[in-house]
């Protein structure tokens, strides 16, 4: 497995030979970061987040994954990558369903770190050097963001920041962040089975996969390691985890949790056709495909 600078500077290098810019060949230092933002449908929200991501103070190669919208999201992606010169592929995934994109972006990873990161989502111009911060700490193999909610002020920020740090150390070995504000040691990720709708093809993909990948490690937060997920309504019908699967997950985590997610959870996310498609937002946004097909949950 390529990581880091090997694969990327590669094939940038071999961009610019191809471009006769012969002087950027041997110059050019890859980054240490991928970001892979999957999007459908997200015309409305799409521009806002590849500008933040664009103010980040380390630099990225970003990974777009369309996964089969309707609107206009993959002309504003185009045309908002080429505005702000990002470093960015963007690939087409068919397969509806979040896990299948992330999938196929992961895929197409080959730095040392890897970030998910939503559509819908703003993100603080320190938000990857945070995140790296806590990831090249001893042991540490992922790092989870806390959200705030648009227009919070400062003691709204600290409030969900020492929630979210307390609730870690009652509780370290569960999630604590969704996917939105999640970063990982590549290697770790990709060695815990990554994003893999054949192991797991439901909801709540976010807290499973953490779960395989604390296999290999700690998961980090820290004080300045948030971001801001947008504020519109959701009119799709719930897709979140009951009280009582909150509670057995409390539980069973930190030593039955493949138990909990294959057995246990696995069952009734199928029983309520929570499949990784049902994430889709807007009630108009008939879905194709996966759904009379067979969930799967291996491990």
């Amino acid at each position: 497995m390529l990581l880091d600078a090997e694969g990327a500077a590669w094939r940038n290098a071999k961009a610019y030979a191809d471009a006769g810019r012969s002087d950027q060949v041997g110059a050019y230092v890859a980054p240490c970061w991928t970001v892979i933002v999957p999007f459908f449908n997200e015309e409305a929200h799409l521009a806002a987040t590849l500008e933040s991501l664009a103010a980040q103070t380390v630099r990225f190669r970003l990974v777009l994954v369309d996964n089969g919208s309707l609107d206009a999201s993959l002309r504003v992606a185009t045309e908002t990558c080429e505005r702000l010169g990002l470093d960015h592929i963007l690939l087409h995934q068919g397969l509806p369903g979040k896990i299948n994109a992330l999938h196929l972006g992961l895929d197409h990873v080959h730095t040392r770190f890897v970030a998910t990161c939503d559509a819908d989502t703003h993100y603080p111009a320190t938000y990857l050097a945070q995140a790296q911060a806590l990831l090249e700490k001893p042991g540490c193999v992922v790092a989870g963001a806390y959200f705030i909610a648009p227009g919070d002020g400062e003691a709204e920020r600290r409030r969900e920041s020492t929630a979210i740090r307390l609730a870690a150390r009652v509780l370290p070995r569960q999630c604590h962040a969704g996917g939105a504000g999640q970063a990982f040691q590549t290697e770790a990720l990709k060695a815990a089975g990554g994003f893999d709708p054949r192991r797991w093809n439901y909801v709540l993909e976010d807290h499973e996969v953490i779960h395989r990948v604390m296999r290999h490690g700690t998961m980090g937060y820290a004080d300045g390691f948030w971001c801001v997920p947008s504020d519109r309504e959701r009119d799709r019908d719930s897709i979140r985890w009951t009280l009582t699967e909150r509670l057995v997950y409390s539980i069973a985590a930190p030593f039955a949790g493949d138990w909990f997610f294959y057995d246990f959870l696995a069952r009734r996310l199928k029983a309520r056709r929570l499949t990784t498609e049902r994430m889709r937002e807007k009630a108009y946004q008939h879905l194709a495909g996966v759904v009379g097909e067979p969930a799967y949950s291996l491990r």
